[in-house]
């Protein structure tokens, strides 16, 4: 299986992220995943900038165009990546749909900052026969498969309660959380925002929320990106503590366990176990997902009706705020 792929839009996460970086160890764009995974091949990229198209042609010795319509003129991909600004996801995808008929389709998250939008594309893709997948590359990753295989033995114990930090924007960079945090801990109940917060970039609020799953309950506050970029879910089971940190690259479970000293007091441990992580090579993960998924293999990573969940809940949430 050899699928022909063409990415739209060659920014940071199409193919800038992990530009000078060693291939061995660091897999963070859509362009070096799909380049080096051996399901899939290159055919194009598309972006209207003449020096991202210069650098892509370079790096990847392939072909790049100024606009969709001209690439799908002269190319016809199999799968299709779009990886343009969040505002511009809806038209792509109805432009690339009316003049191709992809096996599958990968989009940004979050699908759109229109709910009906987002429904509308996940329809659109049905009625093509095209498989819709939304780039909430944590669900890829074999650590936070871990953690939901866990949560859902009960070696991790429910109900949780937890913290998430994010920034960035609550629909922006809050939704990976949002994501993740579904996947963990089933659909979310509820929500009661605690603080209304700032607008990033003018744009996207980052407000601090309480938010109840069926498996616990998380509160999200949000940090400032300015300062320093912190990424965090902490979960406090009735067993242990999990912290996953920095974005997911560092993941460690600390079991309670009683005080040898103490009787009738139980604390954390002090041994503290280390869940691997491939966050560093997190779009390897997801394109492997995708051929697992497209060789009709089971797979974890998020698809249209996922994502659309997970939009409508972060639209439940801030039409609290």
């Amino acid at each position: 299986m050899s699928i022909g792929t063409l990415i739209v839009g060659l920014g940071q996460i199409g193919m800038g992220y992990d530009l000078g970086l060693n291939p061995d160890t660091d897999v963070r764009s859509h362009a070096r995943a799909f380049n080096l995974h051996p399901s899939f091949h290159l055919l194009g990229g598309v972006d209207p900038s003449d020096q991202q198209r210069q650098t892509f042609e370079r790096e990847y010795r392939c072909s790049s165009f100024a606009d969709v319509e001209t690439a799908l003129a002269q190319i016809q991909p199999e799968l299709i990546v779009i990886a343009v600004p969040t505002p511009a996801h809806g038209e792509t995808l109805r432009r690339t749909l009316r003049r191709s008929r992809p096996v599958a389709v990968l989009c940004e998250k979050p699908l759109s900052y229109d709910l009906e939008e987002a429904r509308a594309m996940v329809q659109a893709c049905a009625e093509k026969g095209a498989r819709l997948f939304v780039n909430y590359m944590r669900r890829s990753d074999p650590g936070a498969a871990e953690i939901k295989r866990r949560l859902g033995s009960g070696e991790i114990r429910s109900p949780v309660k937890g913290v998430a930090w994010y920034s960035k924007g609550f629909m922006h960079n809050g939704s990976h959380f949002i994501n993740l945090l579904e996947y963990w801990l089933g659909e979310m109940v509820n929500a009661q925002i605690l603080a209304t917060g700032r607008l990033w970039n003018e744009s996207d609020a980052e407000p601090d929320v309480r938010v109840s799953f069926e498996g616990g309950t998380i509160v999200f506050l949000a940090a400032r990106e300015e300062e320093f970029s912190h990424y965090t879910v902490e979960l406090v089971a009735p067993n242990g503590r999990l912290r996953y940190e920095k974005g997911g690259n560092k993941i460690a479970w600390q079991p309670a366990r009683q005080d040898p000293k103490l009787a009738g007091y139980t604390g954390l441990a002090d041994d503290i176990e280390t869940i691997e992580s491939g966050m560093s090579r997190y779009q390897w993960n997801v394109v492997d997902q995708i051929a697992a998924a497209l060789g009709g293999k089971e797979a974890r990573l998020c698809d249209g009706d996922e994502a659309l969940r997970t939009l409508e809940s972060l639209n439940a949430i801030m039409e609290k705020r």
